[in-house]
This record gives structure tokens, C-alpha cells and sequence, in this order.
């Protein structure tokens, strides 16, 4: 992974507090370096400011750039299918079957003393979304035929792979979910489909498991590498042609449904003429579905992780109120299931809004100033990518927090999932939709106000009012 331009004209001593950590990791990595071939002094490390899973750390050595590739724990991993010494290899075949990949240059060992990674060299280019974006049409036709590229590699040459068929992974998510509280109607109604929508086995792939905008590297408009294996698996082609796809990972281009950059009809095409499987619309809809459902569990499972103590960072938390983006999602993919009449039904109205605070300063103007306070006085002072990042964050979520205290509405009905899951409950009930509508339209107005699909859903949703 490489840095933007704004991060490599960023200072570089400035980690804010982990003054420690990167020491110990500058020692470290001139050990690893010093052991693959590059002896000299690491110099420039640089925590980068994207990766929610992982940590990645820019730094050069012996004139070229290199970047670390980190977990934040041995307890954040402990569960994963593919371990750190497996996801380089993936990414090692990768590159030799012809796939634009990093290089993988060493690997962390424990003597090393600075935790679970590997290490690659750098490849040109941004994953900044808007990078990506704001690319001329033709790199859907180039993730596409890296995709296809992807897919044809030997599942024989990665024989520790996971195999993901749809019946099973559809029942490990319903396990996900009663896990997390089996609480979330609109998650209940994407597994009731799920399981009634199950598509005929086909000849298993090696699917990336992540490939999206924001994990791929673009320079001057050209795809240079896919990032971040670390999902990958064997599977059905059709779920990686939809994961990039989901409105999430469109970064706010709604008209543009295959990859933010065209239509899915274009990445089909491209996909095909690259070698890939023939496209099957009914197949790719229920990987939309799925992926879906899986990105909404992936969110609710930060905070258990944060509460575990596996990562105590901020981010945590915040990215866990990510579910009601897939809430909404989910409603949005489903709700042709409803009759004409149910969706054409009015929503109910809103609770009304506290009124305005009088006498001392409440608890949601307190954060206000707070976040004010932050923004005007802290983020000047602060040069690193990284940092600029968490504070953000930081304002996101004292901004939940404030909204929170306005009125969020709870997501949360258990008696009603059950329902759904049992099959005792459709879109079919009256009202039902309209009142599903109407929370997670509100819930996520409190969690994630700036999700782009949200102001659609209203245009479309509350024109019946």
C-alpha cells in the first residue's frame, strides 16, 4: 500500500502518544529488513490512516519504501480463518498467477518482538476512494479483469483456503446474528430471504473476499494492485462481483451501481471478456443480499471486540453504529417483496424534536462544544494523517453520542425478528414495512447522518406523506 501525496508531505515524528510503539517498531523492522536482504536504518515510519481491521505502516530502508502490514493484537486474529503467514501467501500466488498484488518482501517473526505481520513493498498509487472515483470508466474494465484474473487462479496452489458454499455461510451468519442478539428486524429479513433464495452449487474459486473501492491502489487513473486478502476464500465468483457493489462501498455514487464507476451491466461485460464466468443476475442478487447481511454482523462485531478488549481503539465502536447503514440496505434490496400497497403506504411521522434548551447548557450542547472545541483548537496542531483521522472519528462520535441523547429510536426488536425467522411475519403485514421504514430512516438520521444512500431513501420514501 502506498501513502497519498498529502500523507507523504505529512510530518513523520508525530504518532501522538505512540512515540513508544514506534520506536519499538523502527528497532524491530530494521531486524526484519536486516534478516530479507535490506540492512540500513528504518526512517520515515508513518502510521497510515486507512485499514479498519488492520495497521499499516509506511517507513523506507535502503532507498525504497515498504509498508508493514500489522494486526492490532494476537486476540484480534486468534479467529480468523486465515492467519498473517497465510494472507501473504495468497497474496505471494497472487502475483505470480499475474494478478496486480503487492509484493510480499519478509514476514514478522517472534523474535522480532513487534507483533503478527508481514511486510511489502510499496506499489504506486492511492487507495483514497475519491482517487479511484474520479478515474476515467476504463478501471472498471481493469478491477474487472483482475477479478476474473483472481478467480483463475488454482485452488489446488492454496489448499488451506476456506470454502464458503451458500447454505452453510447463510446459516453461520443466522448463528452471527442470534450471537450478536438476534435483534435487528431488517437483519431478520435479509436471512429469511437468504434462505429461501439459496443458489445451486458451482465449481468453487478463489474469490479475494474484499475487493472494493478503498481496497485498491489507482495512480493516474490505472489499477496498480488489489489490497487487503485477508477474506480471501474459495467461493462462487458472484460474491466478489457483488460485494463491490454494495451502496456502502460506492462511496456515495448511488447512480453508478457496479463499483461507483458504472453500471453492473458494464462490469459484467468487462468481467466476461476477461475470462470470467458467465454473469447470472439471480446468482449476483443474492450475493448483493448476503454481503449485505455479512457487512451489517462484520459492523455489530467491532463493538463485541472492543468490550472483549482484542482493540480498545475508538474506531471500534464507531464503525459498530455502521449497522444501521445496512439496515436501511437491506429494507432498500427487499422491499420489492412488499405488495403495491405496502409500499406506497405513508410512513408514520417522526417523534417530534426536543425542544430548544434553556437555562444550563445540556448534555448534547456540552458535546457540541466539545467537538467544537476539538476541530478549532486540537486538529490545527495536528500534522499526521493519522491522527487527523481518529479525530474525526473522535467528532463522529461524540456526534452519535449528541444525537443519541436528541431521540435516537432503538433498533432493536427481538419479538419481531423471531417472527420474520419463523416465517410468522412478512412485508406482506400491513403497516409493517412502513413502520421499518420509518426507524431505520430515523436510527441512522442518529447514528450515521452523512451515509449518502439516506437522503434517497428519504426522496423515495417520505414523498407519500
Amino acid at each position: 500500500m502506498q501513502i497519498g501525496r498529502e500523507e507523504q508531505m505529512a510530518a513523520q515524528a508525530q504518532q501522538g502518544g505512540a512515540d513508544g510503539l514506534a520506536d519499538s517498531l523502527a528497532k524491530g523492522l530494521e531486524h526484519v529488513m536486516m534478516r530479507a536482504g535490506w540492512p540500513g536504518p528504518v526512517t520515515g515510519l508513518l502510521r497510515l490512516s486507512g485499514g479498519a481491521n488492520m495497521q499499516s505502516w509506511r517507513f523506507e530502508t535502503g532507498g525504497e519504501a515498504f509498508v508493514l502490514r500489522r494486526a492490532p493484537s494476537a486476540e484480534w486474529v486468534a479467529n480468523r480463518q486465515l492467519d498473517m503467514a497465510k494472507e501473504a501467501a495468497v497474496i505471494r500466488c497472487a502475483l505470480a498467477g499475474g494478478v496486480p498484488a503487492p509484493e510480499v518482501v519478509a514476514e514478522l517473526a517472534p523474535e522480532d518482538d513487534i507483533g503478527l505481520g508481514f511486510i511489502m513493498r510499496c506499489v504506486p498509487g492511492s487507495p483514497d476512494p475519491d482517487n479511484a472515483l474520479s478515474s476515467p470508466p476504463a478501471l472498471l474494465d481493469e478491477i474487472a479483469a483482475a477479478m476474473a484474473g483472481v478467480h483463475a487462479l488454482d485452488p489446488a496452489d492454496l489448499p488451506f483456503l476456506p470454502v464458503l458454499e451458500p447454505a452453510a455461510g447463510v446459516e453461520a451468519l443466522a448463528a452471527q446474528f442470534a450471537e450478536a442478539g438476534g435483534d435487528r428486524p431488517p437483519i431478520a429479513l435479509g436471512l429469511a430471504w437468504l434462505r429461501a433464495n439459496l443458489p445451486a452449487p458451482v465449481p468453487l474459486a478463489v474469490l479475494h473476499g474484499d475487493l472494493r473501492i478503498g481496497n485498491i491502489m489507482v495512480e493516474d487513473g490505472r489499477l496498480s494492485a488489489l489490497l487487503d486478502w485477508e477474506l480471501a476464500h474459495l467461493g462462487d465468483p458472484h460474491e466478489d462481483l457483488a460485494f463491490g457493489c454494495m451502496t456502502v462501498w460506492r462511496f456515495g455514487r448511488l447512480d453508478k451501481r457496479g463499483f461507483g464507476l458504472g453500471q453492473i451491466e458494464d462490469l459484467a461485460r468487462a468481467y466476461e471478456a476477461a475470462g470470467g464466468t458467465t454473469f447470472d443476475p439471480p446468482r449476483f442478487r443474492f450475493w448483493l443480499v448476503y454481503r449485505t447481511v455479512w457487512w451489517a454482523l462484520s459492523a455489530l462485531s467491532m463493538g463485541r471486540g472492543w468490550r472483549s478488549g482484542a482493540d480498545r481503539s475508538l474506531e471500534r465502536v464507531v464503525v459498530a453504529r455502521r449497522a444501521a447503514e445496512q439496515d436501511l440496505d437491506l429494507l432498500l434490496l427487499l422491499e420489492d417483496d412488499a405488495p403495491v400497497a405496502e409500499r406506497a403506504r405513508p410512513l408514520p411521522p417522526s417523534p417530534p424534536p426536543p425542544p430548544p434548551g434553556e437555562g444550563e447548557p445540556s448534555a448534547a450542547e456540552i458535546l457540541t462544544a466539545v467537538s467544537e472545541w476539538l476541530a478549532a483548537t486540537v486538529k490545527p496542531h495536528m500534522a499526521a494523517p493519522r491522527e487527523r483521522f481518529e479525530l474525526a472519528v473522535a467528532q463522529n462520535a461524540l456526534g452519535i453520542v449528541r444525537r443519541e441523547l436528541a431521540g435516537r429510536p432503538s433498533p432493536h426488536d427481538k419479538a419481531l425478528s423471531d417472527a420474520i425467522l419463523a416465517g410468522g411475519t412478512t412485508l406482506a403485514e400491513p403497516g409493517l414495512l412502513a413502520r421499518l421504514r420509518r426507524r431505520v430512516l430515523d436510527t441512522l438520521a442518529a447514528d450515521m447522518p452523512k451515509y449518502p444512500a439516506l437522503s434517497e431513501a428519504r426522496r423515495i420514501w417520505e414523498r407519500t406523506e
